[in-house]
């Protein structure tokens, strides 16, 4: 009888669930794990433990710091029968990049990897025994963290060790249940986080490229080089004899600078390696050295020095661009490029410190082509159409401005490198505050500038304010005022990639404006009320159970919420999404919302610890409790994710993942109240 009421159970619940099929409901299953051992000497073996991922997933390197993605670890159960030497390696390298989203330098693997641990066996023979916890991501989602135990047989002095390796506690849901893993910090990727290795090298390359196109525009009309143009087009014009001889000039001109600096750029890479890029992006050193560098480069654009070349190689330059031809031509823009090192030196090392932060072995040279695409083509275009010269504005002290406004933009950038650095060592140093406090001075003193508030030593007297100036200058004031209440907590959206994360904000009102005291919410009681907390103070559960008793008891549906701790898609829909007014009401007035954690590592107590009968994996913590739940009842392992359902537990209407769109969700909210009235 019992058997026969399991398999009616089991029937109505299938069926319950197949009435609203999800198209994007899936289990995923993307690391297969392979053990093996490699022997060194009689008693040196190498444990071998090979991941093979597939297309378009990544999983995590073990280097990663505190802060960002749970990385991949190893734990070897302690024996008298076998000592560790030195730690777990992995090959080959690690594809690096920095995320906006962490804020953070990251590291992963695709398609495989392999880790490899050194062993001294202390007898003849024996198993070694361990667990690996890993975490896999790829464009769209991240999966909980899983964990994967394993044992490998070895006989010390055998030509090829025994392996005897168990698979995952079942092979096809391994990557769906939560680990209990002494790391607290997990990160699923966000949609935009990490790209693929392609898309994300590409969309990056083409960021610089733009970066050093507006580097050069800004160069151009620089004290140093703007001047310069009538007398360039002026020789091509007459020393050429004829119009089509000074445009063919013109093009070997610009040509020759866009090889100039191009030519600089691969000199960067040749010299540091692409690995040395790479590890200038998360360094630490080359990060405080980036601060520095820049800091001295905005202050020499506001006039306190100038960075200039020898004369010995400016002049030597010159002589030889008074040869005839294109090597000639060629020197003649060399010499451009050393005459303009003044103006255009610190450019040229804001964009090459860009591009080396980005870890890019290619970013120096497409900076520098971005650049010199800028300076060349109006060199290029006066030649071609000497009359467009008439329309240009004379030269004059606003060259000076544009060159004091580039140092204090400089300045303000430069403190994001520091940031960076202050971050990922948690110094505590430079928060959101100091860093809004920071920028704050510095536009506005950069606004102030450009209304002629302030004068440096070597400007002119400003009469009056030309409308380019006071357009700026609103402008930049305007952007001032913008960030003033972000020093009491305002999000300031439009800049949140630029700053320290809202947690290091020491004085902040506004994420505490309108919320509901945890007392006052009802939630003191119930259970895991100490350690979760909703956002926008919503009266949420966070066990299941209780939510679903809760609700028969009001008469509404449920609407549960499967989320982690720090998935940036979740963060995203509650900061995006769930503040509008319209959907908040109707969390609050319609729906029981049940918020489960699936990446928490809080141990269960003893009475509430079992072995999933869906994975056959061992459930342990409230983390692996709900990601279990959600395989094994809803039939995807991925968050955000949100499902309507009724006292009994069925789906309502078809359950929502990410989606930004307000108005989507809002009739995902209307469709479900809908539905639950007409049970």
């Amino acid at each position: 009888m019992k058997k026969l009421l399991g398999l009616i159970f089991l029937f109505l619940a299938v069926a319950s669930h197949a009435q609203f099929p999800d198209p994007n409901a899936k289990i995923y299953d993307p690391v297969k794990w392979s053990f093996s051992s490699e022997k060194l000497n009689d008693k040196e073996y190498n444990l071998i433990i090979t991941a093979k991922i597939e297309k378009g997933w990544h999983v995590y390197s073990q280097f990663i710091e505190e802060g960002g993605p749970i990385p991949t670890s190893f734990k070897f159960q302690p024996s008298s029968d076998y000592k560790l030497v030195g730690k777990v390696t992995e090959s080959p390298k690690a594809v690096t990049a920095f995320d906006k989203n962490f804020n953070m330098q990251i590291a992963w693997h695709k398609d495989q990897v392999v880790f490899k641990q050194k062993v001294s066996l202390l007898v003849p023979k024996t198993s070694i025994a361990g667990t690996l916890e890993f975490m896999v991501c790829n464009d769209e989602r991240c999966l909980p963290p899983a964990e994967v135990e394993f044992t490998i047989a070895i006989q010390a002095g055998s030509a090829q060790a025994e392996m005897t390796a168990s698979e995952p506690e079942s092979d096809s849901t391994s990557s769906i249940v939560s680990s209990d893993s002494a790391s607290k910090t997990l990160l699923p990727a966000s949609t935009n986080s990490i790209q693929s290795d392609t898309d994300s090298s590409s969309g990056s390359l083409w960021a610089i490229f733009i970066a050093g196109f507006i580097g050069g525009l800004a160069a151009f009309f620089m004290p140093c080089i703007y001047p310069m143009i009538p007398l360039t087009v002026s020789f091509f014009t007459k020393k050429s004899g004829s119009r089509a001889k000074g445009i063919q000039s013109a093009i070997i001109y610009g040509l020759s600078i866009i090889v100039i600096y191009v030519a600089l750029g691969l000199l960067i890479t040749l010299i540091f390696g692409a690995s040395a890029l790479n590890e200038a992006a998360s360094s630490a050193t080359f990060n405080l050295l980036f601060f520095v560098v820049l800091v001295i480069f905005g202050i020499s654009f506001l006039g306190a020095f100038e960075i200039t070349l020898p004369s010995s190689l400016v002049n030597k330059m010159d002589e030889k661009s008074n040869q005839n031809g294109f090597v000639g031509l060629f020197f003649m823009a060399f010499t451009l490029a050393l005459v303009s090192f003044s103006c255009t030196g610190p450019i040229i090392g804001t964009l090459l410190v860009d591009a080396v932060s980005k870890g890019s072995y290619l970013g120096p040279a497409i900076g520098m082509l971005g650049f010199s695409s800028a300076l060349a083509i109006p060199f290029t275009l006066f030649a071609i159409f000497p009359s467009w010269l008439k329309e240009m504005p004379k030269s004059g002290g606003w060259l000076n401005t544009v060159k004091v406004s580039l140092g204090f933009l400089e300045i303000a950038l430069a403190f994001k490198f520091l940031s960076n650095v202050d971050l990922a060592y948690h110094w505590g140093i430079l928060n959101r505050d100091i860093f809004l406090i920071i920028w704050i001075v510095v536009f506005g003193l950069w606004a102030l500038y450009l209304l002629g508030k302030i004068r440096l030593s070597h400007d002119n007297e400003i009469n009056f304010l030309s409308l380019p100036r006071l357009f700026f200058s609103m402008l930049i004031l305007g952007f001032t005022l913008y960030m003033v209440p972000g020093l009491w907590g305002a999000p300031l959206k439009a800049i949140s990639a630029w700053l320290p994360p809202q947690v290091t904000q020491e004085f902040d009102l506004y994420s505490n404006r309108g919320t509901v005291p945890a007392a006052a919410a009802g939630t003191s009681g119930k259970k895991y009320s100490g350690l979760f907390h909703a956002p926008h103070g919503l009266d949420a559960f966070y066990d299941y159970e209780e939510g679903l008793a809760y609700a028969k008891s009001v008469n509404k549906p449920i609407l549960i919420d499967f989320t982690g701790w720090s998935c940036t898609n979740c963060r995203k829909m509650e900061a995006s999404v769930w503040p509008d007014k319209e959907v908040l009401r109707r969390l609050r007035e319609d729906y029981v919302l049940i918020s489960l954690y699936v990446d928490d590592k809080t141990e269960l107590a003893e009475a509430e610890k079992y072995v999933s009968g869906f994975s056959g994996k061992k459930v342990n913590t409230i983390g692996q409790k709900w990601s279990d739940f959600q395989a094994s009842r809803f039939g995807t392992n991925s968050q955000p994710y949100y499902v309507i359902a009724d006292h009994e537990g069925r789906v309502l209407v078809p359950p929502q993942a990410y989606n930004l769109d307000i108005s989507n969700y809002v009739n995902f909210l209307d469709q479900g109240k809908i539905a639950f009235g007409q049970k």
